[in-house]
């Protein structure tokens, strides 16, 4: 499925027990982008995939799996 980057990024936040705007503060990317890349509104560019990615501590190409997999 294409689409499983916005389950897995709010799979992930939900797992650290953290909100919205503790991922805001750790990312310096604000709530209502977050939202939007949650909800699948918005696909985050790639160097926003890696601020991600670090800011929930696992690897980046646990947030893109299965985007484009072929």
């Amino acid at each position: 499925m294409k689409n499983d980057l916005h389950a897995q990024l709010k799979a992930l936040r939900e797992e650290r027990n953290l909100s919205l705007d503790e991922l805001s503060l750790k990312t310096r990317i604000g709530v209502a982008k977050l939202q939007a890349y949650e909800s699948g509104a918005e696909v985050p560019s790639n160097q926003t995939i890696l601020i991600l990615s670090n800011a929930l501590e696992v690897p980046a190409s646990n947030l893109v799996d299965g985007l484009g997999s072929k």
